[in-house]
Formats: structure tokens, sequence, C-alpha cells
């Protein structure tokens, strides 16, 4: 599955960019940064989302827990990065009791060891292939060996990459493990959105 990010301030650019991709894609990735955890912003405004798609916020956010709280209506799966969640098993509980998915996101230093005991809660895993905050940023290669390992413990599992994905970079994801493709500049700078996410398609059949 190809999954486009999407990363603005402005409610205006937010629906013009589900626009350029809502018939291509089943679901889009809602990048969510504040400044802190961060560097770069985006999305930290009140969302008004219409369900012409399927919605995953990738929370690369502080206080990632209180904001899904505020926003479970508008989700269909929260990716909180572990490094910021401070109670695991109450937020996995507080999602999964209001019927929507969650997984957790983990920076490309962060090891697979961290999650593990929360892995039969989880309905996926996001592994970050950059670190987190920039569209455009380059795939980093020894992210690799994780995929590899979390398919390993998981067989079954949804394994989503984000970070550099793009053609040279999104068969080494699926090599690894991986079954979920997030990308963000490839696609949405893409003179034809339709086009790339069909060529990102292509590469992981």
């Amino acid at each position: 599955m190809i999954v486009p990010a999407l990363i603005t301030d402005s409610q205006k650019e937010l629906d013009a960019m589900i626009n350029k991709v809502k018939t291509s894609v089943e679901r889009v990735q809602l990048d969510l940064m504040d400044g802190k955890f961060v560097p770069t912003i985006s999305l930290m405004f009140d969302l008004k989302l219409k369900k012409e798609v399927k919605y995953e916020a990738h929370l690369m956010i502080e206080n990632s827990e209180e904001w899904i709280k505020k926003n479970i209506k508008k989700i269909d799966i929260f990716l909180p990065h572990f490094e910021t969640v401070k109670n695991p098993e109450e937020i996995i509980m507080f999602v999964k009791e209001n019927n929507k998915k969650i997984g957790f996101a983990i920076n490309p230093e962060t090891p697979i060891s961290d999650i593990a005991p929360y892995l039969d809660l989880l309905d996926l895993v996001l592994i970050m292939t950059v670190d987190p905050g920039f569209y455009g940023s380059k795939f980093i290669p020894a992210t690799i060996p994780k995929i590899k390992e979390l398919r390993t413990l998981r067989p079954h599992m949804d394994i989503e990459v984000d970070g550099g994905i793009a053609p040279g970079t999104i068969e080494l994801a699926k090599e690894a493990g991986a079954n979920i493709f997030v990308s963000g500049s490839f696609i949405m700078k893409n003179e034809n959105p339709k086009q790339a996410v069909e060529e990102l398609e292509s590469l992981t059949r």
C-alpha cells in the first residue's frame, strides 16, 4: 500500500492536497509537527476532514496522547512516536475502545526492543527511515535491519516505512519486509501525483 504524506500549515492547502490524491489512494498520512519534538510545524490547527479517504495521523509532537484523546473521532489510525508516549498501554486501550487503530512510530535510532512489549497490542508499526520532521530527507540504509528484525518477530504484522521512499529505496524497504510505504515529496511534489503513486505501486508488486 502507498500512503501519501501531507505537510502544510493551512486548511486550504490541506484540502487541495487531499483532492490531488484522493482518487489514487485508500488513505493519506497527516504529518503533525509541533516545532518541539521536531523543528518543523505542520497541521497544528483544528483539522476539518471530509471522509473522502482514510486518515492516519503521524504525531511528531510532544503531547501525542492528549492530541489523540481530543481528535479520536476524526482519525482512523493513530501513529504517535513511541519516544513521546508516557502511558503506552493506556493510550493503546483508549484507541481500541473507540474502535480505531494504533501503531507506534519509532525514530531511526530507537531499537525494536523498546516497543517489543507492546507488539501484541498494536495494529502496525511505523519505522522511520529518515530523521523525522522534513520533506525530502535522504533514506537511511541503516534502518533496513530493523525492518527485517520486526518482520522476523511478527510475520503477519503491518510494517509501515516513512522517509525518503521513492524509486530506488522502496524496493529495499519491501525486500526487508515492509508492506506499507509512506511517500511525501516524491508524490506531492510530482506534477502528476497519480502517476507517482502508480510507479511506486508497481515497484512493490
